[in-house]
């Protein structure tokens, strides 16, 4: 802006920093300062006009350094596109330097952090869109009603072994006080899940009313859409009456109808931050105490903290069954060791297993009438239950019977002979 004054002095004012020079000329001459038309010259208010004229300066911003720069190089390399890590949400990231590297910042500061870092939030901007798209609708129930029931599946671990995992985790999650129950798994059977949800029912001590359900092959025969009522699984609805609650099936692919745990499985992406850190025993116990630290944290749907509100929400559940129906559907896992003979017994009956496993603790799982039995996290061998005295696979008899007679011709040959009167005389047991 060009001011002329009538002692023919010209006066550039270019902004509000030049003011105080244009109000030492006036005052020199004996002239009136025009405040409002200044102001309307420079677009600000007739105040803020005054305010300069009477030698307000803005101040400097400082170039403070931020606390959170000596994690930099740590944060880089998270972010590598080399790193076996993965975080999908800066929530993550925040959370898995606040428990490792001591970070002490707020969430909301973090995110301004890595807002102001072109090369962290390009990491961001390209995940953005590829995880949970689909919109939600928010609705209510009232305490001890409903509770929803999902899983994240197939999601790829390495173990800190380097041995590559496909895991599950099942969450059962009360609508009204968001309280909820984690359970890991390599399994998806339908008996896997069974055992889970009497598990859940026990640790919450009660019943909903009514489970919300996805259309999972282990609950739904055919899927609920938006013209069939679909058909629940007649050991699944079995179970509900045994237990006492309502199925409640969700549209195929309509996810607003079970908005409440879609949101919070987004927690389980956490297991991505860790990729390369645990075995499975490990990542079992940050699964559980993931879930325990997300129960103590405030819910911002709600308003309150869920083990909180679950106080309120106990005492209005159903009651549990008989001891004796929740046995019937849990799976025990039993710890054996497998004798010099190459087998594990389970009720005073031997079963094979692999060779190499003489000596060795092997974890035993019955369900659906038969023994699963796993070394660490492989399945090495399932086997019928069966009420005979010695049982037998027949390659694992060949593996022995080859270790003990390295030189022997026609091995197989001798190995059915022998399974052939093993057999005969077991039989009647």
């Amino acid at each position: 802006m060009h001011i002329q004054l009538n002692i023919n002095t010209d006066v550039d004012i270019n902004g509000l920093e030049d003011l105080p020079k244009l109000k030492m000329l006036m005052e020199s001459s004996n002239m009136k300062i025009n405040k409002s038309q200044l102001a309307r010259e420079l677009g600000v208010d007739r105040r803020t006009v005054g305010k300069y004229l009477d030698g307000y300066t803005k101040k400097k911003t400082r170039n403070k350094p931020s606390k959170i720069d000596r994690l930099y190089n740590e944060i880089k390399q998270l972010l590598s596109p080399d790193s076996i890590q993965k975080f999908y949400y800066k929530r993550v990231l925040w959370q898995y330097l606040k428990d490792n590297h001591g970070l002490d910042c707020s969430l909301s500061n973090f995110r301004a952090y890595i807002l102001k870092k072109p090369e962290f939030q390009q990491y961001f901007d390209d995940k953005k869109g590829r995880h949970y798209s689909r919109e939600v609708i928010r609705f209510e129930t009232p305490p001890g009603e409903q509770a929803q029931l999902d899983w994240k599946e197939n999601i790829k671990y390495i173990t800190k072994d380097g041995e590559i995992l496909y895991v599950n985790v099942f969450v059962l999650l009360l609508s009204y006080s968001r309280f909820r129950v984690y359970h890991l798994s390599i399994s998806k059977s339908q008996s896997v899940l069974l055992s889970f949800l009497t598990e859940s029912f026990e640790t919450i001590e009660g019943v909903p009313k009514t489970i919300l359900v996805d259309n999972m092959k282990t609950i739904m025969d055919q899927p609920r859409t938006k013209y069939r009522k679909g058909i629940i699984n007649e050991k699944f609805y079995q179970y509900a009456k045994d237990i006492g609650f309502e199925v409640k099936p969700c549209i195929a692919r309509r996810a607003q109808t079970k908005g409440k745990v879609e949101s919070p499985m987004k927690l389980i992406d956490e297991i991505h931050a860790y990729q390369g850190k645990f075995d499975y025993e490990e990542l079992n116990q940050f699964v559980n105490e993931l879930c325990n630290r997300v129960n103590h944290e405030y819910n911002q749907g709600t308003g309150s903290i869920p083990v909180l509100s679950f106080q309120k929400e106990k005492n209005l559940l159903s009651p549990l069954p008989s001891k004796q129906i929740r046995d019937n559907y849990k799976i025990n896992h039993t710890l054996v060791k497998v004798n010099r003979s190459n087998m594990i017994t389970y009720k005073s009956n031997q079963y094979s297993v692999p060779a190499g496993y003489i000596g060795k603790t092997v974890s035993l799982q019955v369900y659906d009438n038969h023994i699963h039995v796993y070394y660490s996290t492989k399945l090495i061998v399932q086997h019928e239950i069966r009420q005979r005295k010695l049982n037998y696979k027949e390659e694992h008899y060949i593996e022995t019977l080859n270790k003990h007679l390295p030189y022997t011709d026609n091995i197989e040959e001798l190995a059915r002979k022998n399974l052939e009167a093993i057999n005969e005389v077991y039989k009647h047991e």
